[in-house]
């Protein structure tokens, strides 16, 4: 089975982005992984992104802040920004696809337990992303009858 792509941008890839891979990636569906990416990337990660993610026993991905690219837009099954479509920064290409805005608050400039707040809800967000992509990726048995429909 061919691994299918999440791809994770926000502008600085600094913090938002990077704990939304670390736990996508933490337990990914069967068949997914997750990668992320800024347009704008910052030289490093937002120095309080890895400790509050160590906090909920997760670490940064292995890689620093990386810029966004044509082939990761084009690859990516499943796009999600964090807020940047409103940013000359977001490429104009990203907005004519298929994806989903997540609209989240970014971080950097907020105290610990708004870093906190963003990081919870961004959990929350991750989580219920995994179970949609497991449902819709999860093969029918033969003779098991329709899939099952959400109302």
């Amino acid at each position: 089975m061919a691994t299918r792509t999440v791809l994770f941008v926000c502008v600085e890839n600094s913090a938002r982005s990077l704990m939304a891979e670390a736990m996508f990636n933490a337990d990914p569906p069967r068949g997914w992984r997750a990668i992320s990416a800024g347009t704008e990337p910052a030289a490093a990660a937002n120095p309080r992104t890895g400790p509050l993610l160590r906090e909920v026993g997760l670490e940064l991905p292995g890689h620093p802040p990386q810029r966004l690219t044509e082939e990761m837009i084009a690859e990516a099954s499943v796009r999600i920004t964090m807020g940047c479509l409103d940013r000359a920064s977001c490429p104009a290409r990203l907005k004519t696809l298929e994806l989903t805005d997540w609209a989240l608050r970014d971080p950097a400039p907020l105290d610990d337990r708004g870093f906190r707040e963003v990081r919870e809800e961004l959990a929350e967000r991750v989580r219920r992303l995994r179970l949609e992509l497991a449902r819709s990726s999860r093969p029918r048995e033969v003779g098991q009858g329709p899939p099952e429909t959400t109302p």
